[in-house]
């Protein structure tokens, strides 16, 4: 399969080859990587254990690893996350052409292949709205919002289902746009202390979800603010259906600053990305049986 994937990439000129490497026993590949198309290795892993043969361990011949959550993904939103994350980065800009080799971690087994092209606004993610995020949101705030995201949606609070969201980025201009609903949490704490960065900070943000209105968070990870109402919305109708007043929230004060939303729905467990006012990729949560 893994030798496929490069075939398949030098053949349509594809610039990455994305492999989730957790269903593998190891990292060892005795083929050739083509000149020209980057290697990312996907994981839930914090790092690559390195140190072995060089021309036959992919985790040295790779150009990155994107970290994904501690969550259970489908297939598929294994690679809208990597995906967004890549676009995110800047590893990948619209027009370049990915090819994604995944499959299930306790099955041990890469069993699915994807060709994917950003140039295309497809119903995988909007790479054109995520490309220039970099500029109001460090990559690594915006990773950590998204995993986080995930998380809550995942596990919720005390098994409860949590609805929330983030707003991410351009603080001066989302901030007159809002209004508090309660005492602010956050107030009074050393940035560092309220860093979305900080693991410990995680708890807190899990406690606060289950409040109405929504968080606010600058580009450099520090909360804001959290439990406020957010004055700009967008009329239903430009929206998909079914969609609730938290995307609309959502999508209006994304049109009007230039801040990135997070929304976790309440009651899909779902997680849309909003820029610009539109939607940019949906992540579903799993539904066990």
């Amino acid at each position: 399969m893994i030798k496929t994937a490069f075939q398949l990439a030098s053949k349509i000129k594809a610039k990455a080859v994305m492999i989730y490497i957790d269903p593998m026993e190891d990292l060892l590949f005795e083929g050739r990587i083509p000149k020209n198309r980057s290697l990312y290795l996907l994981s839930r892993k914090k790092k690559l254990e390195t140190g072995g043969d060089p021309l036959r361990d992919m985790s040295q011949r790779c150009k990155g690893l994107i970290s994904l959550p501690k969550i259970p993904m489908s297939r598929m939103s294994i690679i809208k996350l990597a995906m967004t994350t890549a676009l995110s980065l800047d590893y990948l800009e619209p027009g370049d052409k990915i090819v994604f080799l995944v499959g299930a971690a306790d099955l041990g087994l890469l069993d699915h292949l994807q060709i994917l092209d950003t140039a295309k606004e497809s119903e995988i993610v909007m790479g054109k709205g995520l490309t220039g995020i970099a500029e109001s949101v460090q990559p690594e705030v915006f990773q950590a919002v998204l995993h986080l995201s995930l998380e809550l949606a995942e596990k919720g609070r005390e098994g409860k289902p949590v609805g929330t969201i983030f707003v991410v980025g351009d603080t001066e201009k989302v901030l007159p746009l809002t209004k508090q609903m309660i005492i602010n949490p956050f107030k009074g704490y050393e940035e560092e202390e309220r860093n979305i960065l900080s693991p410990s900070l995680k708890e807190t943000i899990r406690e606060f979800a289950a409040m109405d209105g929504a968080f606010v968070v600058g580009g450099d990870g520090v909360v804001v603010t959290a439990g406020c109402y957010l004055s700009a919305s967008l009329e239903e109708a430009n929206l998909q259906r079914g969609l609730g007043s938290r995307h609309l929230a959502a999508a209006g004060i994304t049109s009007l600053t230039n801040a990135v939303a997070f929304v976790i729905s309440e009651s899909s467990g779902d997680v849309r990305i909003f820029k610009n006012g539109k939607v940019l990729t949906q992540i579903e949560k799993i539904t066990r049986k």
